[in-house]
């Protein structure tokens, strides 16, 4: 890879497999890995485990934690990688806030692959096709000038080696 330090966000509604690609991506490149969703209030995670999406004032306090998380490895030189849904542009501007150099991987999938993957999870707060169906309407996908866009029918090591080959040509 050209650079020695990497900030990264792999972005995506639940069940893209933001955490394991994150998880593999961070490996790979000997990174440290941060999950977004470990960093929700508790309020957050009691609405979504009832059922109820999170609105923009339930996100900017979780979204501006994050881009601290950005611009402390940027300040120290060091690699991370964050899995965050960061389903608007502005949630994606605000992380960008911390790294103005954000490294952005968005893992693309349709209705029918993630509502699948999120049946199949036992222990994850975020549950139900009203859930899914929110993400998805709040979802302003980003363009391939801002993101490596990925489809994840892909195994996950494809996925990393896609977006790996990507960076190196920018």
């Amino acid at each position: 890879m050209k650079d020695s330090t990497y900030r990264i966000l792999v972005m995506g509604v639940s069940g893209s497999g933001k955490s394991l690609v994150g998880r593999l991506l961070a490996s790979r490149l000997g990174a440290d890995f941060i999950d977004g969703d470990d960093h929700h209030s508790p309020a957050s995670i009691d609405k979504m485990a009832n059922g109820i999406p999170l609105d923009d004032a339930d996100r900017g306090e979780w979204l501006a934690t994050l881009a601290g998380f950005f611009a402390d490895y940027r300040r120290r030189e060091a690699s991370v990688v964050i899995a965050c849904s960061a389903l608007k542009h502005r949630y994606r501007d605000t992380l960008r806030e911390g790294d103005g150099g954000l490294a952005i991987l968005f893992l693309e999938g349709d209705r029918e692959q993630l509502r699948q993957r999120l049946g199949s999870r036992e222990e994850h707060f975020f549950r139900g096709d009203a859930m899914l169906d929110s993400q998805l309407g709040d979802l302003e996908p980003p363009g391939r000038d801002e993101a490596v866009v990925v489809d994840i029918g892909q195994p996950p090591e494809q996925i990393v080696d896609a977006f790996l080959a990507a960076l190196e040509r920018r």
